[in-house]
């Protein structure tokens, strides 16, 4: 009797902030949920590719090319894939318009539900006022955090002898911390307001790690999550509905195993 859980598929999924080319990269882990999830639709909500540490240090394992191909496979069996660029890739933001290996690059793009309700996709860094107007200090945040990420790794090579499933002592601390807490909800504050001039019903994008699903600013706010601290992805049913779908690996099984799935209120 196998392990694996049974494929599921979507109309709709929306991944981000896998920073391929770090060492907090969970490519394995992302690999083993694409062999299990599909959808006719695939958004990839920026910080795909981590630009700014390849730029200082190349790294680049064989697991990280696997995701590559994989969602390029998806791309050549049918499925639409589209990239809107974030702060770590934003030289893709050069080749806005243009299609590589059937992904299309857009800086944002409107999806349409199969309720009819309009969602605005966009990475979100362009609300990030660190990141647009103190950029300097964004990459000392980033140095501090890679070596958080550093110490989270070996925390959970422990975890996983001990037979426990992968937690994030990052994305634990980031919680804790107010100034932290303030500035997410700033962030989903800016995005709500952004959707809304828009004239659209809702926003899904990426960008701080934290994933969430809530109507908190009078309009849906999604929150894709990421694929370094808590492994989550976003993913909308055939009828309409959106899961928020939490990823991870259990000790000693050769499967991934979905933690939880949380849908978001109608």
């Amino acid at each position: 009797m196998s392990d694996s859980p049974e494929p599921r598929h979507y109309r709709a999924l929306f991944l981000s902030d896998v920073h391929l080319g770090t060492r907090g990269c969970q490519a394995d882990m992302l690999l083993d949920f694409l062999r299990v999830y599909d959808a006719e639709t695939i958004y990839l909500v920026g910080d795909i590719v981590d630009g700014w540490r390849l730029r200082r240090q190349w790294y680049w394992p064989q697991s990280h090319n696997d995701v590559i191909q994989k969602l390029l496979r998806k791309a050549r069996k049918g499925a639409r894939v589209i990239y809107t660029p974030g702060n770590h890739d934003e030289f893709l933001r050069d080749y806005l318009g243009t299609h590589f290996g059937g992904v299309e690059v857009v800086d944002s793009v409107i999806h349409e539900g199969a309720d009819g309700r309009r969602y605005l996709v966009i990475h979100g860094d362009q609300f990030d006022v660190v990141v647009r107007h103190a950029k300097w200090l964004a990459f000392l945040g980033d140095w501090a955090y890679t070596a958080a990420l550093g110490i989270n790794t070996w925390l959970n090579i422990f975890r996983r002898k001990a037979g426990l499933t992968y937690w994030s002592l990052s994305a634990w601390a980031k919680l804790k911390v107010k100034n932290a807490v303030n500035f997410i909800g700033k962030f989903e504050e800016a995005l709500s307001n952004e959707a809304r001039r828009r004239g659209v019903d809702g926003v899904v994008c990426g960008h701080i790690h934290h994933a969430a699903m809530h109507d908190r600013f009078g309009i849906r706010y999604i929150n894709t999550g990421d694929w370094v601290e808590s492994c989550t992805a976003i993913a909308e049913t055939h009828d309409g509905q959106f899961e928020l779908i939490r990823w991870a690996k259990p000790s000693g099984l050769g499967a991934v195993v979905p933690a939880s799935r949380e849908r978001a209120a109608a």
